[in-house]
């Protein structure tokens, strides 16, 4: 629900998806297990792997600007996607890629 809202308020436009829930291990220590996941766009796709038993997340925005610039959009993907996991410490890259010629 997170993704595919934040998908649509940044203006982008979900065409699919997948997610997969992990199953806690027997041997780990009791919590919640794992989310990965992929939101297809037409403008590419948006991807979320998560580690709940050590508090992190990844997530990879990529967007094509082949039908107009969507940097915008992206960021303000990347912008909801860090207010609603509210971490402690943030690592960021970001790529700019241009239209075609």
């Amino acid at each position: 629900t997170l993704f595919r809202s934040s998908v649509a308020e940044a203006g982008l436009q979900a065409v699919a998806e997948l997610f997969h829930r992990f199953v806690p291990s027997p041997v780990a220590a009791a919590g919640p297990a794992g989310v990965t996941g992929v939101v297809l766009l037409a403008e590419s796709h948006v991807a979320v792997h998560t580690w709940p038993e050590i508090g992190g997340v990844t997530v990879d925005a990529y967007v094509c600007n082949f039908s107009g610039d969507n940097s915008r959009r992206a960021r303000r993907l990347m912008d909801a996607l860090i207010s609603a996991f509210a971490p402690q410490r943030i690592t960021q890259q970001q790529l700019e890629r241009s239209s075609p010629a």
